[in-house]
């Protein structure tokens, strides 16, 4: 993924010792203007980046223009129902086409500076007082397409079109995935945050529980936070599971859940929560009857816009009176415990004060982020993980499971 060395000092190196040796990212990688921009070329313009979801366009005709860095993309449903994605750019002069975050209906997409006409294949259609220019010809301004895809309901583009494949970058992640099949679940409430914090912060803060017993009261009510384990990834995610407590049905106040299981699950897999964070932009947490998702869009070193999505099966969001609350609501508050959080380790790794600190040997799921993240820095490929140590029992477990990735579920 990277095409260059990353504007950071020799001692990311320490980051890549082996786990339970290594050491955090330096104050550079949370800080520095030219490593977020750095970033913004390699991970999120070179990269699979999420855009959001498949059914924010059903129909043809459906557009949508979306941000990924400093590009504007266009995504459009074509007439055979095929999503495509173009540069947010008109061939004549330059216009954006469609405002960000903005969505549309029409037969045709249609620049509002000077009404040329494209299809949604992205051909150009019509040029109005071209017709008397003898060397012009349509067929040679097309919009400029952006590599995207479908993956179990989210879109994902890559900008820069030299990615490696979008298969090879989720790996087997769809296969832990698949049977809670957020494909057919249905958003029903959406909450946006912007927090003062690097991406990076929010990832690393996702992927441990280390801190739940210190500032998630109500998290650890409904599950311990020691519980699970991290499994051995395939491709450019990490993660793992937590369990529920005894009584608990799903993460809410209460442990009770409001809703109905999915349908996909076994009786082992009701009692777990799964925590995935896929590389660069996008974190899945299903539960045995919801699935959230935050979805991170870095607005500069410090700053963070980040998006949280609950997904609920049809047939709960159909029943009478049905209020999902009873999950949003808990996460809102846990959301906001994190945030907290991450502001202040901001404001830690921004301090002269601030020196790479050791990773415990049970933030093993960090570890396999912020090392894509160095491996990345230094060149390497981001993927190319090192073996599991052959002296760690734990290692050798979650080696086992990645074989097999029912056993890790259950």
């Amino acid at each position: 993924m990277a095409n260059s060395m990353a504007p950071v000092p020799r001692a990311v190196m320490r980051t890549l010792e082996p786990v339970g040796h290594s050491f955090t990212l330096p104050a550079e990688a949370y800080v520095s203007e030219d490593v977020f921009s750095w970033e913004e070329q390699n991970f999120f313009a070179g990269s699979w980046v999420c855009v959001g979801r498949s059914i924010d366009l059903p129909h043809p005709g459906d557009r949508k223009a979306v941000k990924v860095g400093t590009e504007g993309v266009l995504l459009v449903r074509d007439e055979e129902d095929e999503l495509r994605a173009f540069f947010n750019v008109c061939r004549h002069r330059g216009h954006e086409l469609l405002a960000a975050g903005v969505c549309e209906t029409a037969r045709v997409i249609r620049c509002p500076y000077h009404a040329w006409v494209y299809g949604l294949d992205g051909g150009l259609k019509g040029a109005p007082h071209f017709g008397d220019r003898s060397d012009f010809d349509r067929a040679d301004y097309p919009l400029q397409p952006v590599r995207v895809e479908e993956w179990h309901g989210w879109v994902f583009v890559n900008i820069s079109g030299v990615a490696p494949s979008f298969a090879d970058h989720v790996g087997n992640l769809g296969r832990f995935l698949a049977p809670y099949e957020p494909e057919r679940l249905v958003s029903v409430v959406r909450h946006e945050y912007v927090i003062q914090s690097n991406w990076k912060i929010i990832v690393e803060n996702y992927h441990e529980c280390y801190h739940c017993p210190q500032i998630h009261p109500e998290l650890c009510r409904v599950t311990p936070p020691d519980s699970g384990y991290n499994v051995h990834p395939d491709g450019a995610w990490a993660g793992g599971t937590m369990e529920l407590m005894d009584f608990a049905d799903t993460m809410s106040m209460t442990g009770e859940s409001l809703g109905v299981p999915l349908r996909g699950l076994d009786a082992e897999q009701r009692r777990q929560v799964l925590y995935f964070g896929y590389f660069p932009n996008l974190l899945l947490s299903p539960h045995p009857d919801y699935l959230m998702t935050h979805r991170i869009e870095p607005l500069g070193p410090g700053s963070s816009l980040i998006e949280c999505e609950w997904l609920f099966p049809p047939e709960a969001v159909e029943r009478e009176g049905f209020d999902p609350s009873y999950a949003s609501e808990f996460w809102d508050i846990t959301n906001k415990e994190d945030w907290g959080a991450c502001e202040a380790v901001q404001r830690g790794v921004s301090s002269r004060g601030y020196k790479q600190g050791p990773l415990a040997p049970d933030e093993d799921a960090v570890y396999d982020f912020i090392t894509m993240v160095a491996r990345s820095y230094v060149g390497q490929d981001m993927m190319k993980r090192p073996p599991a140590r052959e002296d760690s029992v734990e290692a050798a477990e979650v080696a086992e499971v990645a074989k097999d990735p029912k056993p890790a579920l259950t």
